[in-house]
């Protein structure tokens, strides 16, 4: 009752018609009662989140769910799937009613653990991790219901990304809406992107292709209306190559603290397919060539961000 009231505090503070720069600016005179600078990774699904997020879960003082936030969110009445005529995953601002505000933060809070599973105590505030591939579709409203979002953008070579996704696809592990209305063929697996129901029909190389595409311009455009300095970026490439350089730059960027050393190389991930491999993608260049043109202005976009990034 205590959070939902204290959710239902900053729900107020953060109505519907308030612009997202405007609850997330650095200079606002809110302070979140309950989510302390909460950190969302995004990025396109198979771009290596779910290593980045159960590394950082590692840090002390941080709480997450355990998982993706699939249920969380669609558990929300007006924002399953069903309910929105299954046009996407894609939630903006003007999603986050107050009513949406409430039920999700008093969710998030009532999920969360820290490394050793003891959930946060009442009363004070808490850093929250979270992971979601879909999330990256919905970073306008993410800023609404916490108005103190921070984001990581993890880049990776869109080629591995492609083909990961693909063998997903392939896999059947990882069918979001195996019941799609309207959509035969393999049961759609990922995200659900805007202008799906154009892709019906089209070889799995082009679906995932958009897929990528759309994920990566929504939510680059999203993270460019932010205020400066509530988002940051990652690279995965930087992060197996040297695991602890990469995590204690991000905690530091991030202002959370980190108290462990890294091994070389880090476990695999909950959702690994098969056995990583740098060159693995391969096995599909020919078909990932053949989509390249069709991401390219994203694709250097993305890349560009990286160059301007540090990375140790």
């Amino acid at each position: 009752a205590e959070i939902r009231q204290r959710a239902g505090q900053a729900a107020a503070v953060v109505p519907g018609e308030v612009s997202v720069a405007a609850s997330a600016s650095p200079a606002r005179v809110f302070r979140d009662p309950v989510f302390d600078r909460p950190v969302f990774i995004v990025c396109p699904p198979r771009s290596g989140s779910t290593l980045l997020f159960e590394t950082l879960a590692q840090a002390p003082d941080v709480y997450t769910i355990g998982d993706e936030s699939h249920q969380l969110i669609e558990g929300v009445a007006t924002l399953a799937p069903a309910a929105r005529g299954f046009e996407s995953n894609r939630l903006v601002a003007a999603n986050a009613t107050s009513d949406v505000v409430t039920e999700l933060r008093s969710a998030f809070f009532s999920a969360l653990r820290d490394r050793a599973e003891r959930p946060p105590s009442a009363g004070g505030r808490v850093r929250m991790l979270e992971k979601t591939p879909k999330n990256a579709l919905r970073v306008p409203f993410l800023a609404r219901v916490f108005p103190e979002a921070r984001f990581i953008y993890l880049h990776r070579d869109p080629r591995p990304v492609l083909a990961s996704m693909m063998e997903a696809w392939d896999s059947g592990g990882f069918r979001t809406y195996p019941n799609l209305p309207g959509w035969t063929g393999l049961p759609w697996s990922l995200l659900l992107v805007p202008g799906w129901r154009e892709l019906h029909g089209r070889p799995l190389r082009e679906i995932v292709a958009a897929q990528w595409n759309t994920t990566t311009q929504l939510l680059l455009d999203d993270l460019e209306q932010l205020p400066s300095g509530s988002w940051s970026v990652a690279n995965y490439e930087a992060l197996v190559a040297d695991p602890d350089a990469e995590i204690r730059r991000l905690c530091a960027a991030n202002f959370m603290a980190w108290d462990s050393v890294l091994p070389q190389v880090l476990p695999l991930s909950s959702y690994t397919v098969s056995t990583p491999d740098p060159t693995k993608w391969q096995r599909f260049a020919a078909e990932i060539e053949s989509v390249m043109p069709l991401i390219d202005a994203q694709a250097r976009r993305a890349e560009r961000l990286v160059q301007r990034s540090p990375h140790s």
